[in-house]
């Protein structure tokens, strides 16, 4: 058998660290799939010899969970503030960045400032992963790792930023906090959001227009059709996708009409 290329033997590195496996396992698993991590990885999960039955599964996390609690201060289902913030840096969240985001969604977070013992172990469950924190933490690096390239995964961590930053039952969010959580989502490791051809700040330009011309909170629709917009203007910084006819909210008619006025005025200059 021909020795391993170093893609292969990192493969295998990732594999074990991500399932816990030996390395016998990760070599049999990672040979079938032709060195493709991911899906060795899902077949690994998959079969029966590889993963724990449900209900141990779940008491591993449940298991967890419970250390993660400071009894002082937490309920038996909830982590309060501390400890979720305790939990999601040794997860290797970083605060001020897309990576909050990620783990809000995996592990299904109703706000900033509490897990749930349900969304915790439904979370990780749903995810796959071997129920060790080794192993949780290695599948949140390979998920912040694909953020700037996978767009459905970073749609998905998008939507869900909206209903984690909402404040109690309101139904939008202010203009102050989504302001906060898209420089923290349209920026490294999250999709930036510059043109790809010119280089234009779209990021910079929409968060000026909002400063300077909008006053109100912004809806779910508004929050969506924003990420929509940002993907078409990295590609098209022309803007020529956009017309008048289109099903855009006005905010975002509004900032192409300002960003054109804009462009014109310095052209003049």
């Amino acid at each position: 058998m021909p020795p391993l290329t170093v893609a292969q033997k990192s493969a295998v590195s990732s594999f074990i660290s991500i399932t816990g496996a030996t390395e016998r396992i990760a070599s049999k698993y990672l040979k079938n799939s032709s060195y493709k991590l991911n899906e060795a990885i899902d077949a690994y999960f998959q079969s029966s010899s590889g993963s724990a039955s449900g209900q141990n599964r779940d008491a591993q996390l449940n298991k967890i969970f419970d250390s993660l609690r400071n009894e002082a201060e937490d309920t038996k289902d909830v982590l309060g503030a501390d400890s979720s913030m305790s939990y999601l840096e040794s997860l290797g969240v970083d605060l001020e960045d897309a990576s909050l985001f990620i783990a809000m969604e995996l592990i299904q977070a109703p706000s900033l400032g509490e897990i749930p013992r349900t969304g915790f172990v439904r979370g990780w469950a749903e995810a796959g992963v071997e129920p060790k924190p080794e192993a949780q933490q290695a599948h949140f690096k390979r998920l912040v790792d694909a953020m700037p390239r996978d767009r459905d995964l970073f749609r998905r961590v998008y939507r869900y930023a909206f209903v984690v930053g909402k404040e109690g039952d309101q139904r939008a969010l202010s203009l102050e906090n989504s302001l906060i959580y898209w420089g923290m989502l349209f920026k490294k490791p999250g999709q930036v959001w510059v043109g790809h051809s010119t280089g234009i700040n779209w990021l910079n330009e929409w968060t000026t227009y909002l400063r300077d011309n909008w006053t109100r909170s912004v809806n779910r629709d508004m929050w969506n059709q924003t990420f929509e917009f940002a993907l078409k203007s990295m590609e098209d910084e022309s803007l020529s996708f956009w017309n008048e006819d289109g099903a855009w909210p006005g905010v975002i008619d509004d900032f192409v009409a300002w960003y054109r006025r804009k462009s014109e005025m310095d052209v003049d200059a």
